[in-house]
């Protein structure tokens, strides 16, 4: 009985001894182990970061959240809208994504812990991280124009979301009278796009030229200035003379309810009724942000633009249309330069080193015409905590340009959709 004590004392012992050895193999492979960086949403910004992380760091364990299977694009949805261009041309997959070794979660992100350093899916299951990307695009404010709500989109379409919003703008100007009028709401900034409002104005303006010649365009306006504002007047002057009203805050553009039963638009001074209104709500960053804490008072997301990490919440760092970027503006180009940077911050960051200060660049092209197409570029520099411009870069098209210039600007800007499409998608 004694003897058994103590075989079985040695067994113990040696066990332990094994134990202590496999847990002395196994502590430097623990303390190996990958950082996890999980990004939430899968537009132009969160696949861009997803995939900058990887190239930077192929040792990192990088998952993409995104609640849907695919990606319909916002920038050339204008041209869908004109009955100019396919919806499937907007839409990208996220097979190649994958592919390169990120973890691709088809999941909606309902909550976020930053002191557990967990999100919570729809699922029920548990994401941990190390950083957090947010890229959570827009939400709209149905609450902010009083008439028009979730419901009334459906006879209003906002379409600053592409996909079915686009279709039904589409289906309603095809549907409308030769000699109808279309009405385009635009909200105070800071909205995504700035010159997106135009665009549609513009392509909706060329659509009706050429198939309802006897219709006319109204935009409504909360704002008395606008992007590349020159450059469009000047082309609606040439294109479409007596086509296109603008009426600016101070002439009473702004639009202060709507009716959608009697597609009513009313303003301080006027009151509209209309045969399609296109109704652009104010907008704040996607709600998940605000489940994380790093929105303020504005519904947007203010950023240390060294690192883009929010400066209300640590370890959540918050690129594209979301975040307070200064003079950046809400673009598809933004949101991919600021994830290259957001990336090269985080492997900076989880190495113990210090962010090097970013200059960024932005450029948007314009389509006023298909074959007419105008730009403007910028580029940036963090400067008391936001994104300043830097003085003499970037500009906008000639004024004065000819047509062959107009028609090489539209070919530039179907090469820039393509181009920045493959990058980022694959």
């Amino acid at each position: 009985m004694t003897q058994k004590n103590h075989t079985s004392r040695r067994e113990f012992l040696r066990a332990a001894a094994a134990a202590t050895a496999s847990l002395a193999l196994a502590s430097p492979s623990l303390a190996q182990s990958p950082a996890r960086v999980v990004v939430i949403g899968g537009g132009f910004g969160g696949a861009s970061s997803a995939r900058a992380l990887r190239q930077l760091d192929p040792s990192l364990d990088v998952t993409l959240v995104t609640a849907d299977r695919q990606y319909v694009a916002c920038p050339f949805s204008n041209e869908v809208i004109a009955g100019d261009r396919a919806i499937e041309a907007q839409q990208f997959t996220y097979e190649k994504i994958a592919a390169g070794g990120i973890k691709l979660v088809a999941q909606m992100a309902q909550t976020i812990d930053p002191q557990a350093r967990t999100i919570g899916l729809a699922d029920g299951s548990t994401l941990r991280y190390d950083r957090l990307v947010l890229s959570p695009g827009i939400d709209l404010r149905f609450d902010a124009l009083p008439g028009y709500d979730e419901a009334a989109a459906s006879r209003m379409p906002h379409a600053w979301k592409a996909g079915e919003q686009t279709l039904l703008l589409r289906r309603q100007l095809e549907a409308m009278d030769d000699g109808g009028v279309v009405a385009i709401v635009v909200p105070a900034t800071p909205f995504r796009c700035p010159p997106g409002p135009y665009e549609r104005a513009s392509l909706i303006a060329h659509y009706l030229k050429t198939r309802k010649p006897r219709s006319k365009l109204i935009i409504l306006d909360s704002k008395d200035a606008f992007s590349k504002q020159r450059l469009f007047q000047a082309a609606w002057q040439e294109l479409y003379p007596g086509l296109i009203e603008w009426v600016a805050l101070s002439q009473g553009g702004k639009v202060t309810s709507v009716d959608p039963a009697t597609n009513t638009l009313v303003t301080d001074f006027a009151t509209h009724h209309v045969q399609v209104a296109n109704v652009i709500p104010p907008q704040r960053a996607g709600r998940i942000a605000e489940i994380a804490g790093v929105t303020d008072k504005s519904g947007w997301c203010p950023i240390n633009p060294v690192s883009l990490e929010s400066t209300q919440v640590p370890n959540i760092h918050v690129i594209g249309d979301a975040c307070i970027a200064g003079a950046m503006p809400k673009s598809a180009f933004s949101a991919n330069a600021q994830a290259k940077t957001c990336a090269g911050a985080i492997v900076a960051l989880l190495a113990g080193a210090t962010p090097t200060s970013p200059k960024l660049i932005n450029t948007c092209y314009s389509l006023v015409a298909p074959d007419y197409g105008i730009s403007i570029a910028g580029v940036y520099q963090p400067r008391n905590g936001l994104f300043a411009d830097i003085e003499g870069a970037g500009g906008t098209s000639p004024l004065d340009a000819p047509r062959d210039v107009r028609a090489r600007e539209a070919i530039y800007a179907r090469s820039w959709f393509e181009t920045i499409g493959a990058e980022v998608f694959g």
